[in-house]
Parts: structure tokens; C-alpha cells; sequence
């Protein structure tokens, strides 16, 4: 059975998920993906608010007699 694979997010090349450069196919790809970020094409929209912050409670529950 051949090892899962994903689209490198550059050239979109399939990699297998044991690929050392993954999710990149090579270390070119990951270079220019590095570029990328340094020169601000890739941005994140906006911060989150502090409210959307407390709607969204991902710390697990303690275990049944322990309390936080």
C-alpha cells in the first residue's frame, strides 16, 4: 500500500507524508515559501478577538473527582 500524499503548497508536486522536506517536495520549495512570508505576499486577516477567544475552549475536561 503506497504511503499517503499531499500537494506541496508551491509547485503542487504530491508528497508522501514520510518525505523529510513535507509538506514541501524540496528544499527549494520550502525556500520560496519562506520568501514568501519575508515578503509579506501571505498576511493573516485580522487577530482574533479576545470573544472569540473564550468561545472556543479547547483544554481538555480533568479526569472525573479533580477539579481545574
Amino acid at each position: 500500500m503506497p504511503a499517503p500524499t499531499i500537494r506541496c503548497p508551491i509547485c503542487g508536486k504530491e508528497v508522501a507524508f514520510d518525505d523529510p522536506n513535507m509538506p514541501f517536495c524540496s528544499d527549494r520549495c520550502r525556500l520560496l515559501d519562506l520568501g514568501n512570508w519575508a515578503a509579506e505576499k501571505y498576511v493573516i486577516s485580522a487577530p482574533a478577538r479576545s470573544n472569540e477567544l473564550e468561545e472556543r475552549d479547547d483544554t481538555p475536561e480533568p479526569p472525573e473527582g479533580r477539579s481545574r
